[in-house]
């Protein structure tokens, strides 16, 4: 579980209910986002948004940010883009799957 011990886990709550959550580490000088997610139920709620906006904010002393995700996942890499995330490499696993690289450097 070194997840726990090396990175920061940020939760989005209603009502006592876990409805999202994102994770980051700082490997090599960047910060590495990864697994943004939200509950089907409270999708479309700015939740997400939230937890991005949060979780940069926590390593704001980090220029560059990164994250990959599935390309069939229109959704959130529009999300990303919004945020100010551009592609920069894309990798593919198998015939079904393809890994779309993005990252977003702050002004310092």
């Amino acid at each position: 579980m070194d997840e726990f011990n090396e990175g920061i886990f940020l939760k989005a709550v209603i009502e006592d209910v876990i409805v999202g959550s994102v994770r980051a580490v700082i490997q090599d000088g960047v910060c590495v986002i990864g697994k943004l997610i939200v509950n089907p139920d409270y999708q479309n709620q700015g939740i997400g948004k939230r937890l991005m906006k949060e979780i940069e904010e926590t390593f704001s002393q980090v220029k560059r940010k990164e994250l990959f995700i599935g390309h069939k996942s229109i959704k959130n890499i529009e999300l990303y883009q919004k945020l100010g995330y551009q592609k920069y490499k894309e990798k593919e696993v198998n015939e079904n799957l393809k890994l779309i690289y993005m990252y977003k450097e702050d002004r310092v």
